[in-house]
């Protein structure tokens, strides 16, 4: 089977892209929130006695858990934009932008306000990864049915 890209492919190629620079940002607020908490390198968080008695090293363990739960996703993600975009390139684009922006939302939420924080990111980027992951799995049933 040949598979020929949709004019439109580009877009999802940036809607992927995008997280490049999702990446860079959660680096950077982690990196803030580590210099502010002092925690030296190569500690990955901070203990739970001492993130119990020092909101910045708390603050820290939020940023660099935020930063692990996006790498944790971020293949799936990829992954299921690029499937979407096969057949639907502009609604996979659309949905791999949101999915950038609801991680942006859930690490500042996080970072700032803790676990409770991170609810609005986290639902709307649960729905939109949840689309990603339907579209995804559409567009495959529909290729194999073209045979």
């Amino acid at each position: 089977m040949a598979i020929t890209l949709p004019q439109e492919y580009g877009y999802v190629l940036l809607a992927v892209a995008s997280t490049f620079f999702v990446n860079t940002f959660h680096a950077g607020l982690t990196s803030k929130y580590r210099k502010a908490s002092g925690i030296k390198y190569p500690v990955a968080y901070a203990s739970n006695e001492v993130a119990e008695k020092d909101p910045k090293a708390f603050a820290f363990n939020c940023a660099q858990r935020a930063h692990a739960n996006f790498t944790e996703n971020l293949t799936p993600a990829i992954g299921a934009t690029l499937i979407a975009g096969l057949r639907y390139p502009v609604a996979a684009a659309a949905l791999g932008v949101a999915w950038s922006v609801s991680r942006v939302v859930y690490a500042i939420g996080y970072a700032a306000s803790g676990p409770k924080g991170r609810s609005t990111g986290s639902l709307f980027g649960a729905l939109v990864d949840f689309s990603l992951k339907l579209t995804a799995t559409y567009a495959a049933v529909k290729f194999i049915l073209e045979q």
